[in-house]
């Protein structure tokens, strides 16, 4: 089954990538391998989802958060060739605007990972890091970069 009949099997509509605000690229292609800047958690509205992990924000708001990350991931890299089935996600770093005694990045981060496996199989496996920030931009939950190959 390829990645966007996945994605209709689950119901899933992707997001238009996201513009970015200030002096750089959505994703940056050398050869084969390709660096996505951060995802954020953009809503349609435009709004984002914000707040601090453990200070008024569950971790079921970061998972939310983190698949919501995931799938302006999943948008941008189809825009990179035009399709989900030549991509492959290598590694992950997440970012997770936390209180210092936060200890669940991890779980936070499987929002965007279990989206990834579930599209794409697995391509979508990959490496990971998700750390602890005092803050993000705007304030928002969690914010995502990614390297990822192309094989088709």
């Amino acid at each position: 089954m390829s990645a966007e009949q996945r994605l209709e099997k689950l119901g899933i509509q992707l997001p238009e990538v996201i513009a970015p605000k200030y002096t750089y690229v959505p994703f940056r292609r050398a050869g084969e391998i390709v660096f996505m800047a951060g995802q954020v958690p953009k809503l349609p509205d435009g709004s984002y989802l914000e707040g601090k992990i453990g200070a008024g924000h569950s971790v079921e708001d970061g998972i939310e958060a983190a698949r919501l990350c995931g799938l302006h991931m999943l948008a941008s890299a189809r825009a990179i060739t035009g399709s989900l089935d030549d991509v492959e996600f290598l590694k992950l770093f997440g970012m997770v605007n936390a209180t210092s005694d936060f200890r669940d990045h991890a779980r936070v981060l499987e929002g965007c990972s279990k989206l990834l496996v579930e599209v794409l199989g697995e391509r979508g496996q990959h490496a990971r890091s998700a750390v602890g920030m005092g803050s993000l931009p705007a304030n928002i939950r969690v914010e995502i970069e990614a390297v990822v190959r192309i094989v088709g």
